[in-house]
């Protein structure tokens, strides 16, 4: 009778060890805040959560493509719309996440003129036709009548935390990334804010894939819920206008 208990428990344990992960398709400036949201939750619910970074650009195109993600987080509406068009997300769970501010980053220096920074040497940016950061980027400077002289002299990466790498390396004497994504390196000074007219707002849209597992709903929910929402703040991120 005991083995019998004995064996009975054991499925029990491993049942309960062999629920999926739930896999999360995330932008690349969201890691700092969703690696430890996704570590919370993990404590909280024991539902393991599995991350993937990149442009969102490259994470729509995977998606596109068949790859295994429950949930998307893009940094732009542009990619999501693509998904949605094709019908790849579920259009009901599609929400505006957090928002952001697009700043100009240093090496080395102090608070000073965009303009006067981006006279001279090279600027790092995500794709600027592809990654949001980079889309941004590029209408700031376009609306600022900068584009056309700094144009040649931008050192594009595949999303804005490489471009972020080149200018904490002193690789790329400027950059253009997320304030969030400032924030969190140390190695870079802020030179400036860009107004928030000269680029379209700054939205991080979330939506299940159609055939997401169902406990991605559940982590959806805790993402737009108070406890999360306190990580996103405390990290730069501001609520989404609109």
């Amino acid at each position: 009778m005991r083995w019998v208990i004995a064996f009975c428990a054991a499925v029990a344990l491993c049942g309960r060890g062999e629920a999926e992960p739930v896999t999360v398709f995330a932008a690349a400036s969201l890691k700092t805040a969703l690696d430890e949201i996704s570590t919370e939750y993990e404590a909280a619910t024991g539902q393991d959560i599995a991350m993937s970074f990149a442009g969102s650009s490259v994470l729509a195109r995977q998606i596109q493509q068949g790859a295994p993600a429950d949930l998307f987080i893009s940094a732009n509406e542009a990619w999501m719309d693509v998904l949605a068009k094709d019908g790849v997300i579920d259009a009901s769970s599609r929400l505006d996440l957090v928002g952001n501010r697009l700043v100009l980053v240093a090496h080395a220096g102090a608070a000073g003129d965009i303009a006067a920074a981006l006279e001279y040497g090279r600027v790092a940016m995500a794709l600027v036709d592809a990654v949001p950061a980079g889309i941004y980027g590029k209408a700031a400077l376009t609306s600022m009548g900068l584009w056309q002289g700094t144009a040649p002299r931008v050192v594009q990466a595949d999303n804005v935390r490489a471009a972020l790498a080149f200018v904490a390396l002193g690789e790329v004497p400027h950059g253009i990334v997320y304030a969030t994504d400032a924030a969190v390196e140390p190695r870079v000074t802020v030179v400036g804010t860009f107004a928030e007219t000269s680029h379209p707002p700054i939205r991080y849209p979330a939506a299940l894939i159609t055939d997401a597992k169902p406990e991605a709903a559940a982590f959806l929910d805790y993402l737009s819920g108070a406890k999360a929402w306190a990580v996103f703040e405390r990290l730069g991120f501001t609520r989404p206008e609109g």
